[in-house]
């Protein structure tokens, strides 16, 4: 007897589910309660007479089943989606959908995005700021911008530009931060901490060479954008990315203070590792890598020799 298709939204559950290997995250996404996703798994596993899920305190694993069932459903999932995107629809234009962090998406992509949709009205843009793993194309997104070493695996990752690490104050503080040679003195200084930051003071202070990283005093945020103001709140030194703070270096609430020095992270534009024929993605995608290569021209000409 031919086995019966599980529900499609018991199918979704199961794949967002194994993709973020969290009921509560996968929840998150579907906009459920965690009470929800979990019942549901429970139910598609009953039907099916397999389980899915190894639950443990504070983990939760595929199953050897699950893993290899994770990979039909999503590719599945993913075929459903493209050919419903193919449909004709009685609008000229498509929304684009981004994901973007939001430091980046306020600071650097939405003030270019006025020159694109003067370009193509037609298209319209949605940008998602949530903290959350993408799946392509299984979520609806065309583009997600992030922050990496290297090229994310499994799709198509083109770099849009590199950055810099920049100690930065405020004017009024520059003075009492340096030394008589006006040399940063981390001694005379608070230094502001981002706790999600990937790359923070001790990268800085390896690819700079400074000898003494121990401050007079820190500040802890989470946010990129937090250090930043507390940095030109005159609050402490900010160790900032070119990319976040060009606003501020350019109109002079912040000053760099000490040597700017490459970051080991990049910033990527990912897609899905297959286009299709759709012309909006590959319009957005030509002119974000035209935005991305003139603005990397401006950081090296910025920091030519890599000091502020």
């Amino acid at each position: 007897m031919r086995p019966r298709t599980p529900p499609l939204s018991t199918l979704r559950l199961f794949e967002a589910a194994g993709r973020h290997l969290s009921f509560a995250r996968a929840a998150s996404e579907l906009n459920l309660t965690p009470s929800a996703v979990s019942h549901g798994i429970v139910g598609l596993e009953k039907a099916l007479g397999v389980k899915l899920f190894v639950r443990e305190p504070g983990r939760l694993a595929l199953t050897r089943e699950g893993a290899e069932y994770l990979t039909y459903v999503s590719e599945a999932l993913s075929l459903i989606l493209i050919g419903t995107r193919r449909l004709p629809t009685p609008r000229s234009g498509r929304t684009l959908a981004i994901s973007c962090a939001p430091t980046l998406a306020t600071r650097w992509l939405l003030p270019r995005l006025p020159a694109f949709r003067s370009r193509h009205p037609q298209i319209a843009i949605r940008i998602d700021t949530s903290h959350r793993q993408v799946g392509f194309p299984i979520d609806g997104f065309d583009f997600a911008l992030r922050l990496g070493r290297v090229p994310t695996p499994r799709h198509r990752s083109v770099r849009l530009f590199e950055d810099w690490l920049l100690p930065v104050c405020s004017p009024a503080q520059r003075g009492a931060v340096t030394g008589p040679d006006g040399a940063l003195d981390l001694r005379r200084a608070t230094t502001i901490h981002v706790t999600s930051a990937t790359e923070d003071w001790q990268a800085w202070s390896d690819a700079s060479g400074a000898v003494e990283l121990a401050s007079a005093d820190t500040l802890h945020v989470d946010t990129f954008a937090m250090a930043l103001q507390a940095a030109a709140a005159s609050l402490g030194i900010a160790l900032g990315r070119g990319a976040l703070m060009d606003r501020e270096l350019r109109e002079g609430t912040l000053v760099g203070v000490g040597p700017a020095v490459p970051a080991a992270t990049s910033h990527w534009l990912v897609s899905a590792e297959g286009d299709d024929d759709r012309p909006e993605p590959d319009l957005f995608r030509t002119w974000l890598l035209a935005e991305a290569r003139r603005f990397a021209a401006e950081q090296k000409r910025r920091f030519p020799t890599g000091t502020a």
